[in-house]
């Protein structure tokens, strides 16, 4: 990980996350699936006013009460939380999943015996009840972001909405129980009139896309969580805006504000450098496009005592170069390129000769020559080529810096990635790239040595203990092991579904393979998809001769 002392905010042990639980009662309604919420008192201590799923903390009692589950086995490992779950809706909605000693369900009139301002279980115990667990799905595991004061880790479940019951109040803490399409809850707060948090809304995303609550139970499973998240917030347009594991920016806030520091701005613009560690900052390139992404991006590494390293300096962009040079005040002692596209290498001849006039040292430009089956747009030669597994060192007299160079054919033939070994970290050029995968252009481009390059980049993940990928194309990466492992796997899904398209159309060519491999691509996309199809096609063909 990171060295601490290199980090750009002071450590801060987030709050502990309480264990709690939530249920989602769903029924059927006019025009599609209906949810039960209700709002939170305006006098609560957390999330007054929210409109929320009944449920509350998990409490000591519901250790104690699994003997009143119907199934045995209901709920699995989070048995405890289901029960807490029926509890925290019995008392604040006075709803009950429950069935009499013969196995009947409950109905209001059963209800009218229980006394919701007193413990559930012993009245449940005293008359033979049992709280049908069964009839309980697992949805999702929500844990509070680090940067909140007070937080919870909170089970998700659903289920139907129990025949011959309604929602009541308890007037204390929930008020105003009512039934809403998710797509009408999540019109009315964007609208400002429906207060939710993060987890709530996303929750009602995903049911949303369900006709029937059926449907939505189907998609759960009895006893595993269908995402498990806790998470992390950053400053979009300077408010803040939250994300989950799944999303682009979740790794970039990850690394530069680990303990959940709400304080790094997540829009892309290319007036200045943004710090992502004390000795590391990016600035992005103002060529925006399909094929870049926001820009490429540009890694300084190092600092005014230490000297700095630029990797990829971009695309020939003077205004680009003028700031980079304004941040480096010339101190350049290298510029590599990762490989010799024409968004990553013309500007590095021009970036070394501003640092020359500016200090008299000249920066060797460093990577490796463009191949013959390079582009004319992608010719290279670096003043040096640097070899593999090769070191480049900084040093501030307090931190060394090491960059180990990996040479990673595959994208272009002369692409290589770069480790910074003391903080786990790999700049991956265009080899990884944050939202899309990239194109493999043959001649220069192969799939088979892009796979393998694949599998040289996750061993050393392994070995050097990298949790963060930095690529030339979006924000940051983060879990760099598992995002490699589905990367490889998506370009192997990916090749089944090209030789699906060359067995069912033989005779047609890529020109209709596009159209059956990249069906789920907008058809706008196919020309380059058609790249990366040739050289899928190629290594089927090359592996069919083996």
């Amino acid at each position: 990980m990171a060295r601490p002392t290199l980090q750009l905010h002071p450590r801060k042990e987030p709050v502990t996350a309480h264990p709690a639980a939530t249920l989602l009662l769903l029924r059927d309604g006019a025009l599609g699936v209906e949810v039960l919420m209700t709002r939170r008192s305006p006098k609560a201590s957390f999330l007054p006013g929210a409109y929320v799923f009944p449920g509350g903390r998990v409490d000591p009692a519901d250790h104690q009460a699994h003997t009143l589950a119907r199934a045995p086995d209901a709920g699995g490992r989070y048995r405890t939380a289901a029960l807490a779950a029926l509890r925290e809706t019995f008392e604040e909605l006075g709803i009950l999943l429950a069935v009499q000693a013969d196995g009947k369900p409950i109905t209001h009139t059963h209800l009218q015996e229980l006394d919701r301002s007193q413990a559930l279980y012993p009245q449940l115990h005293a008359r033979g009840w049992s709280l049908t667990l069964d009839q309980m799905r697992m949805l999702a595991c929500w844990t509070t972001d680090r940067s909140v004061p007070k937080r919870f880790s909170t089970t998700f479940f659903a289920a139907m909405m129990p025949a011959q019951q309604d929602p009541v109040a308890d007037e204390m803490e929930q008020f105003e129980p009512v039934w809403v399409r998710p797509q009408d809850a999540l019109a009315q707060h964007q609208a400002g009139n429906f207060f939710m948090i993060f987890p709530t809304i996303r929750t009602l995303h995903w049911l949303s896309d369900f006709e029937q609550a059926e449907q939505a139970l189907a998609a759960c499973t009895e006893d595993a969580p269908l995402w498990n998240s806790c998470p992390r917030g950053g400053l979009v347009g300077g408010q803040p805006q939250r994300f989950m594991e799944h999303e682009a920016p979740y790794g970039e806030l990850a690394l530069v504000c680990p303990d959940g520091q709400l304080e790094h701005p997540l829009d892309w613009q290319h007036e200045r450098q943004v710090p992502l560690l004390r000795h590391l900052h990016r600035l992005t390139a103002p060529n925006a496009s399909v094929m870049t992404g926001p820009g490429t991006n540009s890694y300084i590494v190092g600092d005014a005592a230490s000297g700095y390293i630029v990797i990829d300096p971009g695309p020939l962009q003077m205004d680009h170069v003028e700031r980079l040079l304004a941040f480096t005040a010339g101190r350049v002692k290298a510029i590599v390129c990762t490989h010799s596209h024409p968004d990553h290498a013309p500007a590095a001849r021009p970036l070394a000769e501003a640092c020359a006039r500016l200090t008299g040292q000249t920066p060797q430009v460093l990577g490796l020559p463009s191949a013959a089956t390079a582009r004319p747009t992608a010719q290279f030669t670096p003043d040096r080529a640097l070899a593999d597994g090769e070191c480049l060192t900084l040093h501030d007299g307090d931190h060394v810096i090491t960059l180990r160079v990996v040479h990673t054919p595959g994208h272009a033939a002369n692409h290589l990635c770069l480790i910074l070994e003391e903080d786990g970290l790999l700049f991956s050029g265009d080899h990884i790239l944050n939202g899309s995968t990239t194109i493999i252009d043959p001649p220069d481009g192969d799939m088979s040595a892009y796979l393998d390059s694949l599998d040289r980049l996750a061993l050393a993940c392994e070995q050097d203990r990298i949790e963060f990928i930095l690529p030339a194309h979006g924000h940051v990466i983060g879990d760099a092991a598992q995002a490699i492992a589905q990367l490889k796997a998506h370009r192997l899904r990916r090749e089944a579904k090209v030789l699906a398209a060359m067995r069912a159309a033989p005779h047609c060519g890529p020109n209709a393979w596009v159209s059956l491999a990249y069906d789920d691509t907008s058809e706008a996309l196919w020309p380059l998809a058609h790249r990366s199809l040739t050289a899928h096609v190629q290594r089927i063909e090359q592996l069919a001769m083996l």
